[in-house]
């Protein structure tokens, strides 16, 4: 006996249709929802990496400047305390400098008492003939004080006789006189005019300003932190 064949009728091919169809759409919907989250984690990661990488690009750009900033900073500093340091050091030489040159402007006055002027030449005297150690010596002096300075020659003379036990010939040099724009004080010379001892006043200043000028900046200014040693 032959099989029968059924035939669809047109309403269940259209329902077969729709179901495929639906079915369809179903599956394209849920590959296009994993798409979707598989894009959605690409881009996290994707932005996660590109924010890790600019952090770090501003970090070392920040670090960078910072560095520079601060070394920057240093540079102004060690400038700003070297220009203090030159105005300072540059205000207590002149302070230094008018000091010494009141002082020289002073000198002058020293030779108006003859009898203190005519002292402090004996000793100036004196300090020659003992440095000197000879038997003749000549003193220079302004011819102003020709009168003082031999007065001073005799006392120096008697002294140096009476400590040491011996004669010294001390003659007053009348032809090469000290220039009369000197502030005063002698020379005294030996060994044939070889030997000139200056014990002018303005060459004693001179002596002073720098032998006592360590003394003279301390006691003006205070003693130098910054210096380890002392002579």
């Amino acid at each position: 006996m032959p099989k029968m064949s059924h035939a669809m009728s047109d309403d269940q091919v259209a329902s077969e249709l729709k179901k495929m169809t639906a079915f369809i759409n179903q599956e394209a919907l849920e590959k296009a929802r994993e798409i979707h989250i598989k894009a959605d984690e690409e881009f996290a990661i994707e932005k996660s990496k590109l924010v890790r990488q600019e952090t770090s690009t501003i970090d070392s750009t920040y670090a960078k400047r910072f560095k520079q900033a601060s070394m920057s900073q240093q540079i102004t500093r060690s400038t700003l305390a070297n220009k203090t340091r030159i105005k300072v050091l540059s205000a207590r030489q002149e302070l230094l400098d008018d000091l010494f040159e009141k002082a020289r402007g002073k000198l002058e006055g020293y030779s108006k008492d003859k009898g203190k002027y005519e002292r402090m030449c004996k000793g100036l005297i004196l300090e020659g003939l003992y440095a000197l150690n000879e038997d003749k010596v000549e003193v220079r002096a302004r011819k102003k004080d020709y009168d003082v300075v031999r007065k001073a020659i005799e006392g120096a003379k008697k002294e140096y006789e009476e400590k040491l036990g011996r004669e010294v010939q001390v003659e007053l040099d009348e032809k090469n006189p000290q220039p009369e724009g000197s502030p005063g004080g002698v020379s005294i010379v030996g060994t044939g005019g070889k030997i000139d001892i200056n014990n002018t006043l303005d060459e004693r200043l001179k002596l002073l300003e720098t032998d006592a000028l360590p003394m003279v900046r301390t006691t003006l200014f205070g003693k130098n932190q910054n210096r380890k040693f002392y002579d």
